[in-house]
């Protein structure tokens, strides 16, 4: 809740049009709502600017749904990752106009789409095979109310892939970039582009990749000095991380 929500609040209750009761109830939730399994933290947004994420994995489908019920309380979108079909049609029917992205299994439930961003975020990916760890990033920069491209398959057996887009890149306030393999990708891509660009190692590759460790170590190691590592697949970081960038 807003300062400007709290205000708003307060009149309805000197104009009667809210209880007291009611008010209070509203406020109890502040800053964080204790459900015993998870504290929702309502407040994160007059912090970070940005609403709390629901990572999925690891909890139980009854306890996303809490989670995403006492979300829906506020007036900001909802991101779900790491989530699945299953989940999808359980979040559906809390709210109808959930959106479900198969490939990085992000659940998105839209109550704002005004951009917020002063430029464009880019996400890259060396390889198709990378491409869902790039939708993390690309659907998380989006529901934090960015304005986003992709550009897929890219990487650096077939440079001139790259080159030929590097005006678009250029454009770009930030770029993301999703490499498996040997990690090569976010060194050239920082060579080319004078903005931040987020490193994603992906766990992509053969069994020297030690699923990720080897990209993760190319990555910062880079001679680019203008590339920023995120962890092995956190698409989400990187999206994230680049929404904040480019509202400043």
């Amino acid at each position: 809740m807003t300062p400007e929500e709290v205000s708003k609040m307060l009149r309805q209750v000197r104009r009667g049009r809210m209880s007291v009761e009611d008010a209070v109830d509203r406020l109890r939730d502040l800053p964080y709502q204790d459900l015993g399994y998870a504290k929702i933290d309502h407040h994160r947004p007059l912090r970070h600017g940005l609403p709390e994420v629901i990572l999925a994995r690891g909890k139980q489908p009854e306890q996303v749904e809490g989670i995403v019920r006492g979300m829906l309380r506020n007036r900001y979108n909802v991101l779900i990752t790491r989530g699945d079909q299953p989940l999808f049609e359980r979040v559906r029917k809390l709210a109808p106009s959930a959106e479900f992205h198969p490939l990085s299994g992000a659940i998105v439930i839209y109550r704002d789409r005004k951009i917020r961003g002063k430029g464009k975020i880019m996400v890259v990916s060396a390889g198709t095979s990378d491409i869902p760890v790039a939708e993390e990033a690309l659907v998380t920069a989006e529901v934090m109310g960015n304005r986003v491209e992709s550009l897929y398959d890219v990487g650096v057996a077939g440079i001139h892939r790259l080159l030929s887009h590097s005006r678009r890149m250029r454009d770009a306030r930030v770029v993301i970039v999703a490499a498996g393999m040997e990690g090569a990708l976010p060194s050239v891509v920082g060579g080319m582009v004078g903005a931040p660009v987020i490193a994603v190692p992906t766990s992509v590759g053969y069994g020297a990749s030690f699923r990720g460790l080897a990209g993760l170590l190319g990555m910062l190691n880079s001679c680019s000095p203008n590339v920023a590592v995120v962890n092995i697949d956190n698409g989400f970081g990187a999206g994230y991380i680049a929404s904040m960038i480019n509202r400043l």
